[in-house]
């Protein structure tokens, strides 16, 4: 029997074929008090539509009242299993002593730096204790996100972590971001929606020029759903302390996601912003 091939996100979503759609959604919230107030910033005041939420980090707490305070806001779970460096480093929300492949001698998650060796011995159902642990909090605290996405990890090098992923997205009836072939194709053969194609990390761009870069990528944005994990950031003395090498990119995206000409450029382009609730709504029903 012929199968007919799966629908496509723009018509799922209930947009013409040529209809040219992004999601920008700002990663990290509640990593610290720079990326939550430059996040907030770009949630209210500039272009991004969503962003994610990091539950194990010190500044989650501000993050949750922030979100409680503007519930229009749509955000997903930062799903987080591992450290960006040595000065400010985050523990798991679950007893370490059911995690002891997730955590060092400290108790704290690895470094990326260890990122090999981490996706190589973590156990599955350590993970999924951990996530499920981050998506309760946030759901204790009365708030609903949309979406899951993760922080860092390269789960294209271990493909059984997006499993682990998935099959939370579908217990708690979120949409999952889905960053490149062959997982696109995967999850649309199922017939749910998800970025057409690999999704734009704001960290392969650097801080130079941003805005002019950020323009011509909207002028050439194809057909279909992208996506942009853009990181807003304040370059103050605590994201320097934290991210000495970061926080110029974050500086630049703030400003990037914030400036006139990057809207007049959406507007002349045509492009429809959307956030996950679209997405969500498909997940759930699907």
């Amino acid at each position: 029997m012929h199968q007919s091939p799966p629908r496509s996100t723009n018509e799922l979503l209930g947009y013409p074929a040529d209809a040219r759609l992004l999601i920008i959604n700002a990663d990290d919230f509640g990593m610290c008090h720079a990326t939550n107030a430059a996040i907030l910033r770009t949630l209210t005041e500039g272009l991004v539509g969503s962003t994610t939420l990091m539950v194990p980090c010190a500044w989650a707490s501000d993050a949750l009242h922030l979100l409680a305070e503007n519930p229009a806001i749509p955000f997903g779970v930062h799903l987080t299993a591992i450290g960006d460096g040595p000065r400010y480093r985050w523990r798991p929300l679950s007893c370490r002593d059911r995690l002891p492949s997730l955590v060092d001698e400290t108790g704290h998650f690895y470094t990326s730096d260890h990122m090999s060796a981490f996706l190589a011995d973590v156990r599955l159902d350590e993970l999924e204790v951990e996530f499920r642990a981050q998506i309760e909090m946030v759901l204790a605290a009365g708030l609903r996100p949309t979406h899951l996405d993760w922080h860092s990890l390269r789960i294209h090098r271990r493909p059984e972590i997006f499993d682990v992923m998935f099959k939370l997205a579908r217990a708690y009836g979120l949409a999952l971001r889905v960053r490149e072939r062959p997982l696109i194709e995967r999850v649309q053969r199922l017939g749910l929606p998800c970025n057409d194609y690999d999704f734009l990390d704001s960290y392969g761009l650097g801080s130079v020029g941003k805005i002019e870069r950020y323009s011509q990528l909207l002028r050439d944005l194809p057909p279909g759903l992208s996506e942009w994990a853009v990181h807003p950031g304040l370059a103050d003395a605590e994201l320097l302390a934290i991210e000495p090498d970061g926080a110029a990119v974050r500086q630049a995206d703030l400003d990037s996601m914030v400036a006139a000409q990057i809207r007049e450029v959406i507007q002349q382009e045509g492009i429809i912003l959307l956030s996950y609730q679209p997405l969500q709504a498909l997940w759930q029903a699907g």
